[in-house]
């Protein structure tokens, strides 16, 4: 018996949306992450992209548990010296909400090319709209 490989050609990639209202932030990361990387399907290949689009709505009602909301920072720095700032969790959702879910996703994600592919099919909107009627999204099942 040889050993099955998807072939990009083969996959057959599927749409989902999420809404993210009262989800807690890590528990629906690691679902997301794991339905853009295709692991939940039973021809799932590493060095392929197997995964499917996701579409999150609501991302700014998100939860997180305990005191994450003011202990949590977010750093980024400029390049150059004493360039290192950082905001809580608080301040980042109310400025950027869909980075929050977006930084939680990428860092569940392998460091390589094919990552950096995966994370783009996920589509992140603050509010309860997205413009991705047309290709008939089906909510995700959350386990």
């Amino acid at each position: 018996m040889k050993t099955y490989s998807a072939k990009p050609k083969e996959v057959e990639q599927h749409w989902y949306v999420v809404d993210a209202e009262g989800q807690t932030l890590g528990r629906l990361a690691t679902r997301i992450a794991d339905t853009l990387r295709g692991k939940r399907k039973p021809q799932y290949t590493p060095h392929v992209d197997t995964g499917d689009f996701v579409v999150v709505v609501n991302a700014e009602k998100i939860a997180v548990t305990g005191n994450k909301l003011t202990q949590k920072r977010y750093y980024r720095h400029s390049g150059y010296p004493g360039g290192l700032r950082s905001r809580t969790l608080e301040q980042q959702l109310e400025r950027r909400p869909t980075e929050v879910l977006r930084k939680a996703v990428k860092g569940m994600l392998p460091r390589n090319r094919l990552a950096n592919r995966q994370i783009t099919k996920l589509k992140i909107y603050a509010g309860p709209e997205h413009p991705h009627h047309a290709q008939n999204p089906e909510p995700l099942p959350l386990d």
